[in-house]
Protein backbone atom coordinates (compact mmCIF):
# COMPACT_ATOMS: atom_id res chain seq x y z
CA UNK A 1 0.00 0.00 0.00
CA UNK A 2 1.27 3.17 -0.94
CA UNK A 3 0.12 6.91 0.71
CA UNK A 4 1.09 10.22 -0.98
CA UNK A 5 0.82 13.41 0.95
CA UNK A 6 -1.14 15.58 -1.34
CA UNK A 7 -2.28 18.44 0.47
CA UNK A 8 -3.43 20.63 3.42
CA UNK A 9 -6.51 22.18 2.95
CA UNK A 10 -7.76 25.26 5.06
CA UNK A 11 -11.21 26.62 5.17
CA UNK A 12 -11.60 30.51 4.46
CA UNK A 13 -14.19 33.49 4.17
CA UNK A 14 -12.16 34.19 1.09
CA UNK A 15 -10.23 31.52 -0.51
CA UNK A 16 -8.44 33.30 -3.37
CA UNK A 17 -7.30 36.26 -0.49
CA UNK A 18 -6.09 33.69 1.67
CA UNK A 19 -4.17 31.68 -0.59
CA UNK A 20 -2.52 34.50 -2.93
CA UNK A 21 -1.41 35.62 0.60
CA UNK A 22 0.21 32.05 1.15
CA UNK A 23 1.57 31.97 -2.37
CA UNK A 24 3.50 34.89 -1.94
CA UNK A 25 4.86 34.54 1.81
CA UNK A 26 5.91 31.37 0.35
CA UNK A 27 7.13 32.16 -3.12
CA UNK A 28 5.19 29.05 -4.16
CA UNK A 29 2.79 28.93 -7.30
CA UNK A 30 -1.17 29.02 -7.75
CA UNK A 31 -2.21 25.81 -9.64
CA UNK A 32 -5.62 26.39 -9.09
CA UNK A 33 -7.65 29.18 -9.03
CA UNK A 34 -11.75 28.12 -9.57
CA UNK A 35 -14.65 29.01 -7.65
CA UNK A 36 -14.78 26.02 -5.63
CA UNK A 37 -11.17 26.42 -4.51
CA UNK A 38 -8.07 28.17 -4.49
CA UNK A 39 -4.69 25.47 -4.79
CA UNK A 40 -1.17 26.35 -4.42
CA UNK A 41 2.12 24.22 -4.78
CA UNK A 42 6.18 24.60 -3.97
CA UNK A 43 6.33 24.19 -8.08
CA UNK A 44 3.45 22.89 -10.67
CA UNK A 45 3.09 19.16 -9.80
CA UNK A 46 5.35 18.84 -6.72
CA UNK A 47 3.33 17.80 -3.51
CA UNK A 48 2.22 18.60 -1.06
CA UNK A 49 0.00 21.89 -1.38
CA UNK A 50 -2.33 23.74 0.21
CA UNK A 51 -6.16 23.92 -0.90
CA UNK A 52 -8.24 26.51 0.15
CA UNK A 53 -11.78 26.30 0.01
CA UNK A 54 -14.37 29.06 0.66
CA UNK A 55 -16.95 28.01 3.98
CA UNK A 56 -19.86 30.64 5.23
CA UNK A 57 -18.49 29.90 9.52
CA UNK A 58 -15.69 32.14 10.29
CA UNK A 59 -12.26 30.63 12.96
CA UNK A 60 -13.77 30.74 16.07
CA UNK A 61 -10.89 29.08 17.90
CA UNK A 62 -6.90 27.95 17.77
CA UNK A 63 -6.35 25.65 15.06
CA UNK A 64 -6.01 22.12 16.10
CA UNK A 65 -3.25 22.22 13.27
CA UNK A 66 -0.78 24.61 12.37
CA UNK A 67 2.26 24.60 9.71
CA UNK A 68 5.77 25.31 11.51
CA UNK A 69 8.57 27.15 8.94
CA UNK A 70 12.16 26.93 9.84
CA UNK A 71 13.82 29.82 8.29
CA UNK A 72 17.49 30.69 8.37
CA UNK A 73 17.24 34.16 10.01
CA UNK A 74 14.00 34.09 12.27
CA UNK A 75 13.92 37.56 12.71
CA UNK A 76 14.13 38.34 9.44
CA UNK A 77 11.39 35.82 8.15
CA UNK A 78 9.08 37.29 11.08
CA UNK A 79 9.62 40.90 9.70
CA UNK A 80 8.93 39.87 6.26
CA UNK A 81 5.81 37.98 6.84
CA UNK A 82 4.78 40.92 9.50
CA UNK A 83 4.91 43.06 6.55
CA UNK A 84 2.94 41.10 4.02
CA UNK A 85 -0.01 41.13 6.80
CA UNK A 86 0.83 38.34 9.83
CA UNK A 87 -0.26 39.67 12.97
CA UNK A 88 1.46 37.95 16.28
CA UNK A 89 -0.39 35.25 18.11
CA UNK A 90 -1.95 36.59 21.57
CA UNK A 91 -1.76 33.27 23.13
CA UNK A 92 1.95 33.36 24.25
CA UNK A 93 4.53 35.98 25.36
CA UNK A 94 7.41 36.93 23.20
CA UNK A 95 10.64 35.11 24.07
CA UNK A 96 8.32 32.58 25.61
CA UNK A 97 9.58 29.67 22.90
CA UNK A 98 12.31 29.35 20.86
CA UNK A 99 9.76 29.89 17.90
CA UNK A 100 7.21 32.49 17.43
CA UNK A 101 3.74 32.34 16.91
CA UNK A 102 2.05 34.27 14.19
CA UNK A 103 -1.58 34.50 12.61
CA UNK A 104 -2.41 34.78 8.51
CA UNK A 105 -5.01 37.38 7.78
CA UNK A 106 -8.11 35.01 8.32
CA UNK A 107 -6.21 34.60 12.17
CA UNK A 108 -5.01 30.98 11.31
CA UNK A 109 -2.25 30.34 13.57
CA UNK A 110 1.84 29.30 12.08
CA UNK A 111 5.24 29.18 13.58
CA UNK A 112 8.30 30.42 12.77
CA UNK A 113 10.66 28.04 14.57
CA UNK A 114 14.43 29.09 15.92
CA UNK A 115 17.89 27.82 15.08
CA UNK A 116 17.89 23.74 14.58
CA UNK A 117 19.15 22.30 18.10
CA UNK A 118 21.68 19.67 18.04
CA UNK A 119 20.17 16.47 19.50
CA UNK A 120 23.61 14.96 20.34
Amino acid sequence: MSLEWEQVNVDAADAAALGRWWAEALGWVVVNDSAEEFEIQPEKDRLPGLLFVPVPEGKTIKNRLHLDFRPDDQAAEVARLLALGARYWDGAAPGQFPWITLVDPEGNEFCVLGERRSHT
